[in-house]
Formats: structure tokens, sequence, C-alpha cells
């Protein structure tokens, strides 16, 4: 985008003279056709440095123009998915050409950089008013009552391949902003699939489900495991379970069995795997085990299945024991 033309250097004289013979500033634009800010400029750089020249600049004058730089700005903050390329071809059309590399080094400067985006869960607006009242709910929490909480999750761990990413051009802690992020959906295939719990006091038991996890086997693993871990973390009289709105975590059986067992569960709002600390937990599990057994990043059950104890339905890591 062309800069704007600079000023004659009789005309800069004819400001300065007009000046000295008491003229105000906006007689001056008016009577020569510039700008009242212009003039102002020229007549504060006459009395700094007694002459209207242009001083000698430290080094080549940037490609792209401040109108440049706002335009850059603004598609990028309609779309931050535009890509450099996109951003080269628009500046060219409006008539300054320049590289990716000034594109990158322009942004930099505005404070933002190419950041991978963030997958998070698909939210339709009910979802978003639950987790609304999930906040306002527990706004007034202690770290106390959240330290009473055991967590829970399955989680399935990739066999197979990386997930690809998307980069976007996004300023310092705005990962999360829905234009920064790739919503995703749940899917299945090259996996095992875990289920383990934890609270502040310790890590409880880590269970690798070997079959179809049905409702039974799910009050079985919170029968041997669960309660165990509760035992062995000593957590304090009145703990709150914490699991999510899977069918087998909802189901009629399931919540009779809670209620026998007088256990206090945690209202969890829908679609919301980001709010719990256990996703994080179990985030580095695939990570070391794929590494460890294969460059190409693929790993077998059996690598995945090492240090736990055998059961037909599913295999026990014990508190305080690595997968």
């Amino acid at each position: 985008m062309a800069k704007t033309k600079e000023l004659s250097k009789d005309t800069r004289k004819s400001i300065v003279d007009l000046h000295q013979t008491g003229k105000s500033e906006s007689t001056i634009g008016k009577q020569l056709g510039v700008k009242n800010s212009t003039v102002g400029a020229i007549i504060r750089k006459w009395k700094t440095y007694k002459t209207t020249d242009n001083p000698p600049r430290s080094g080549a004058p940037r490609k792209i123009s401040s109108r440049g730089v706002k335009m850059i700005m603004r598609m990028v903050s309609k779309d931050p998915r535009t890509t450099r390329g996109d951003l080269v071809n628009d500046l060219q059309r409006a008539g300054t050409k320049v590289t990716k590399v000034t594109i990158s080094n322009t942004l930099q400067r505005q404070g933002i950089k190419s950041r991978s985006a963030r997958r998070v869960p698909l939210l339709k607006p009910v979802h978003v008013q639950a987790r609304l009242k999930f906040a306002r709910e527990h706004m007034d929490d202690t770290a106390e009552d959240w330290e009473n909480v055991m967590w829970s999750d399955e989680t399935k761990v990739e066999l197979f391949g990386i997930k690809s990413t998307r980069r976007v051009w996004r300023k310092k802690n705005t990962e999360l902003h829905p234009k920064n992020t790739i919503p995703t959906v749940k899917h299945g295939g090259g996996n095992i699939m875990l289920w383990g719990c934890f609270s502040a006091k310790g890590t409880g038991r880590l269970i690798r489900v070997k079959d179809r996890m049905n409702g039974a086997m799910y009050r079985e693993i919170l029968s041997q495991n669960l309660l165990p871990s509760v035992r062995t973390l000593k957590m304090q009289r009145g703990w709150v379970f914490q699991h999510d709105n899977d069918p087998k975590h909802t189901a009629r059986a399931t919540k009779e069995w809670l209620r026998k067992k007088h256990l206090k569960v945690l209202e969890w709002p829908s679609q919301s795997p980001d709010l719990n600390p256990h996703r994080k937990s179990v985030a580095g599990v695939e990570s070391p085990c794929c590494s460890a057994t294969a460059p190409k990043h693929h790993c077998s059950r059996e690598d995945l299945h090492g240090g736990m104890g055998q059961n037909n339905s599913y295999c026990v890591c014990k508190p305080g024991k690595d997968l």
C-alpha cells in the first residue's frame, strides 16, 4: 500500500515563513491546502532542529505502511486462519509487493505469532449455558472443597500416528478464543481404553479396559478400584466423586449403586472434558510409550500394557505405580 507523498521543500518553507509572520496553523493549512496536523508537525520540527529537512533514516523504510499494517490486522482478526500467502496476495492487489517473511515480521511487531490451534469440544448453546451455570454454582468454592474431590474419567490412547494441527495468528493468552480453536468430535479405532481416578492427595488406580465397557463393568470397576483408591488416599469424610455424563455413568442402575454406597456425585456439565484435570494427567501417556517403542509413532497394545497386572476384563495399575 503506497505511502503518503511528502511535502515539497518549497511548501515546507512557506509554512515556516507564514508561521513567522504570526499566522495560526489553521490559517496556514487553509491557505496552502495542507492538513493542520501536518502544518503543526513541520513547525515543531523547525523549532527543534531549525530545519524542515527530513533527518537521515537509520535503515531502509518499511515496505508496509501504517495503513497496510492496519489492513493486515483487520484480516487476521476477522479470520485467524488466514495464511501468509493470502496476506501477500491481498497486499499485492493493493499495490504493495512483499514476501511472507515481511508478513511474519510485521505481525510479530504487533504481538501476534503463528501458533497451533487448540482442539476443544464442539459446544452448542445448551452446553454453554450448562457450563456457565456450573461455574456460577462453584464460584465461591474453596481450595479445600476441590481437594476433597475424587476425579475420574475414561480416555483413549491413540496407537497410530500423530494428529494433524492447524496454525492460527493470535496474541498471547488467546488460545481458547473460538476463532483460534478447532472443534472436535469423538472418534474411535486404533487405541486402548483406560479408566483412572485421582485427587489432590495423589493418584488412584489406573485401569486398562480390554473389553467393550458397559454399565455392569463400569460399576464393577468402581467397586473394585474407586473405593480402594479412596481408602488408600485417605480421603476426608464427605468426599465428592466426579464423573462425566457418559450413558454408563448416568444409567439408572449406576445411579442406584452410587446411592446405596452413599456417594456424593459432582454434577457435571455435558461436553466439558477440558474442565476435568484428569484429561491433563493422562495427556502425556501416549507420547512416552510411542517414542520408546517405535520411532514412527506406532505402538501396540502389548507395548502400552507393560507393567500392568492381568485380568480377564481389565488390567490394574495400583496407586503409586506408573503405567
